[in-house]
């Protein structure tokens, strides 16, 4: 690759780097991971610095991945020789590209794709942008091939002249960032071990995952200090079946799930409320019943989760949130259901039965404790379900998991029981009450206001990425007991979801994201601007890490 590309200027190189590696298809979840990985390496190494460096060149393998995905890792050392380092880092995956259609076999074709968008006149916007000839099309190429390509364009041009460092340059590129973040996580172990073993002391990490306007005509290039956080709240929802024609004796679990959907999706008033920022509230991804098959039945239970994006509030506070929303969703649900029954009693002239209208509400460590002190042994249940069903969906089996917990119980009373399920995702950001933190930020802001004037571009400074991204597995916030509020009510953490706490604790590592510029990432229209992408944010990156490894004397406090 350095052969086709040596001679070119830093934002054709970049163009380049780009269309290769959009050609490439590398689906998450897909072989073309592995493939994509390879093509990086390989271009790493045919740089000369490289060459003559091979074991600065590294991959690691994904444990037991079944297609064998690998993180990749390069390093640049200054020649003082100093153990300061900036990492760059960014994701190798994509969505599908099933979204492309009757173009599908265009849909890794940047230039095929522009000449169909410049034809395509059912958004204006889109074929203005194809005709224009400003914008890169494909899938990929905004989330994030370009943002790989800026990284490996810097890393050329610092192996060239590392004299200019006053420490080191990591990249490190991820597989699994669309899905269950594999890559990132594995990684965790390599950075502790270079810090351990080599040395090395990381100012910061510049990932280069996409920015795009927040509204129409939006002027604005964000960069983001830090990094949103995800947690999965999930609710196991047991009602008490009934006999379609006795359907009103019944507590149907979905008549439940549905009234704590209204009153969580979209709410505004559970979302954190943090001035400047893209807050969003949390969003129904799953809702429904556990019937199979079908006959005339209610339901006797229900599946529900949603995404709940974390800024700086504590798994612990957004539990407490739940339980009183779902306190206070099923006590209507409870009066609605009783006023139902009596009133079609009173309507065909019947005596009513003796029936509970109760439905009891906890948290899965709650209810853990509650079995365990009757003498029920919830680990070997939860041990045997688990072993049976290794190959099973992670969320269905942390809701199997918790099913097995409540058919141990013989009341079979109608409840809800609150857990997590993967993903969790802490959230990563500068505090301004740290001086390391405030210090980051001041140099920051120093570069963009230089940058600002250089190239007449509008940046504005925010604290959370508002998309989910790899940088937020490099600090961790919360306090031991804050975070055992997540450990606890998570059903067979160590198996399930194995995030090294004390590793990432360790670390802490502040996420920057100075990221590749366009629009419509996860669509088919998916398209990254050239101008900024391809000159400006290369130049941008490179005073952001060279200004941070001077002044590391005063970030690394």
């Amino acid at each position: 690759m350095y052969n086709k590309i040596y001679k070119m200027a830093t934002s054709e190189k970049v163009e380049a780097f780009t269309r290769a590696l959009v050609s490439i298809k590398s689906i998450n979840g897909t072989i073309g991971e592995v493939e994509v990985a390879n093509f990086i390496k390989e271009t790493l190494l045919s740089f000369p610095y490289f060459q003559q460096n091979p074991c600065q060149i590294w991959e690691q393998l994904i444990p037991n991945d079944p297609l064998g995905r690998k993180n990749i890792f390069a390093i640049v050392k200054g020649k003082s020789e100093k153990k300061e380092t900036i990492i760059f880092h960014s994701h190798l995956d994509t969505v599908g590209i099933e979204d492309f259609s009757s173009i599908k076999k265009d849909a890794l074709t940047p230039d095929a794709l522009e000449d169909f968008f410049k034809r395509y006149e059912f958004d204006k916007d889109v074929q203005k942008d194809a005709q224009s000839g400003e914008w890169l099309f494909g899938r990929g190429a905004l989330d994030m091939k370009s943002g790989i390509a800026v990284h490996l364009a810097n890393v050329l041009h610092f192996s060239e002249y590392p004299e200019e460092l006053a420490g080191n340059i990591l990249l490190m590129v991820n597989p699994d960032e669309e899905s269950q973040h594999k890559g990132i996580i594995s990684a965790i172990t390599e950075l502790n071990r270079l810090n351990e073993e080599d040395g090395l002391s990381f100012i910061a990490a510049i990932n280069d995952d996409f920015i795009t306007p927040l509204y129409d005509n939006d002027p604005h290039r964000y960069i983001y200090t830090g990094t949103a956080g995800k947690l999965l709240p999930c609710f196991y929802i047991y009602g008490r079946e009934a006999h379609v024609g006795d359907t009103l004796t019944g507590i149907d679990p979905n008549f439940i799930a549905s009234e704590i959907t209204r009153r969580v999706h979209n709410n505004l008033e559970l979302a954190e409320n943090i001035e400047g920022e893209l807050v969003l509230p949390p969003t129904c991804l799953y809702q429904r019943d556990t019937k199979e098959f079908y006959n005339v039945q209610t339901a006797t239970s229900s599946y529900l989760y949603f995404n709940y994006f974390i800024y700086k509030a504590t798994t612990k506070e957004i539990m407490e949130k739940l339980l009183g929303v779902t306190v206070d969703a099923c006590k209507e649900t409870e009066q609605v259901l009783k006023k139902h029954y009596l009133d079609f009693l009173e309507r065909i002239g019947l005596p009513p039965k003796t029936l509970s209208w109760n439905i009891e509400i906890t948290s899965l460590s709650d209810y853990i404790n509650e079995l365990e002190s009757i003498g029920i042994p919830t680990s070997e249940v939860t041990r045997k379900v688990l072993d049976e069903n290794k190959n099973m969906e992670p969320r269905m089996l942390c809701f199997k998991l918790v099913e097995a917990l409540q058919e141990l119980d013989s009341n079979k009373k109608p409840m809800v029981i609150i857990f997590f399920a993967p993903p969790y995702l802490p959230h990563n950001y500068l505090n301004p009450e740290i001086e390391r933190d405030a210090k980051l930020e001041e140099v920051l802001k120093e570069i963009l206001n230089e940058m600002a004037e250089e190239t007449n571009e509008k940046f504005l400074l925010k604290k959370f990425f508002p998309y989910l991204a790899d940088g937020s597995f490099l600090s961790l916030h919360e306090t031991d007991e804050e975070i055992l509020s997540l450990v606890n009510n998570f059903p067979e953490w160590d198996s399930i979801y194995p995030l090294p706490i004390n590793e990432i604790r360790n670390l802490n590592i502040p996420s920057i994201n100075i990221g590749v510029y366009g629009k419509d990432g996860h669509k088919w229209t998916e398209r990254v601007y050239k101008p900024y992408t391809f000159n400006v944010l290369p130049r941008l990156i490179q005073k952001v890490t060279l200004q941070l490894l001077k002044n590391s004397d005063k970030v690394l406090v």
